[in-house]
């Protein structure tokens, strides 16, 4: 049988290897296997959630509520925005499959970084669309402005902070940057790590609100799958002017999320106390990777996200440092098909990092 041969050369996303697999495959005890390959918030969701959750399950026969009016209502009030000018999708990966498929046609140019989200290429060329990178891994602003200047592209994508390197861009220069933009050029800012960054560092919180006042080519996104722990309830957003959000609703199927999902994302954007306990916590047991690849000479990248890029120059293969750790139950996500010798790990509870530092270091 004949497919469309853009899927010919295409390789599947590979995703992080889930518990069972470790279970199945090494005959681990569940209870002694660690995920910190996904990026999913160690402390799991809110109580509350949980809670709310479980009083709804009764329900689960319903569609919900396809308009999803008081999730909307919760994220316009959080980002100051109009319910009109935000959309709901399976996941923010779904935002970005309409957004392509809206704005890209044959061989029309999608812009990004080096090395980020590998679902942009993907969708991009399903859409048989020209994939454009720059040489430089992370987000070069100067690469990018170039590569646009040179294609003119469609669509134009900024991962900040960038998954899976965990860099990120002060917000003054993504301003600086987009008024070079076209305005026919769609830009999308992939902020699924962004409650992350603004935690850390003032100087990379986006406000959205702003972005699509002042750039009406911008698409913000948005997840609940990362600090807000709901990554199996998949649930993301994206919010920019009307006129975009009209146009991705047309590709948008009918109650693509969960009955149990949008209680859940309601529910989870109102326990603040549980997200600044995550965010604060990130950030203390990151410091324990860091201070390992000092004493070591290893090199990583500052991270802005809940995880940390680590480079194996000249210290073993990130293929089998990761094989090696899985089949002790440790699932980290190796990066070499990214064109990397490094590996990402999340940032777990203090136990479940100083287990995976601790058999790093011997098989190092």
């Amino acid at each position: 049988m004949k497919f469309k041969a853009a899927l010919q050369s295409l390789q599947t996303y590979e995703a992080g290897k889930p518990i069972e697999l470790v279970v199945r495959e090494f005959g681990i005890s569940a209870n002694e296997v660690i995920k910190l390959a996904s990026n999913e918030n160690p402390h799991g969701c809110s109580k509350k959630v949980q809670q709310c959750v479980a009083q709804k399950l009764a329900s689960m026969h319903l569609y919900p509520d396809d308009s999803f009016y008081q999730l909307k209502e919760a994220l316009g009030a959080k980002h100051k925005v109009d319910t009109s000018q935000i959309i709901i999708g399976a996941g923010s990966d779904q935002i970005i499959e309409f957004a392509i498929h809206a704005k890209c046609a044959k061989n029309d140019g999608i812009l990004m970084a080096g090395v980020t989200f590998a679902m942009y290429e993907i969708y991009g060329r399903i859409a048989e669309a020209k994939i454009i990178r720059t040489k430089s891994s992370t987000h070069n602003l100067s690469e990018f402005t170039e590569l646009y200047k040179q294609h003119s592209p469609s669509i134009i994508f900024l991962c900040v902070p960038n998954n899976p390197l965990g860099e990120s861009l002060k917000v003054s220069d993504i301003q600086t940057f987009l008024k070079q933009i076209n305005k026919e050029c769609l830009v999308v800012i992939d902020g699924a790590y962004q409650e992350y960054a603004t935690f850390k560092d003032e100087e990379m919180r986006i406000s959205v609100a702003e972005f699509i006042r002042d750039f009406p080519n911008v698409l913000y996104l948005g997840t609940f799958s990362k600090v807000y722990g709901l990554g199996g309830m998949r649930v993301g957003y994206g919010i920019a002017q009307q006129e975009i959000i009209q146009t991705l609703y047309k590709l948008r199927p009918p109650f693509n999320i969960t009955t149990l999902s949008l209680v859940a994302a309601i529910e989870a954007l109102k326990d603040e106390e549980f997200i600044k306990y995550s965010l604060q916590d990130c950030f203390t047991q990151m410091k324990q990777y860091e201070d390992f690849c000092r004493q070591r000479g290893i090199r990583y990248i500052p991270s802005f996200a809940n995880f940390i890029t680590l480079f194996l120059d000249g210290l073993g293969d990130s293929t089998t440092l990761a094989q090696k750790m899985l089949e002790k139950g440790v699932i980290i996500r190796n990066l070499a098909s990214y064109g990397l010798n490094a590996v990402r790990i999340t940032i777990g509870t203090k136990e479940q990092n100083q287990r995976a530092l601790s058999l790093m270091s011997a098989l190092l």
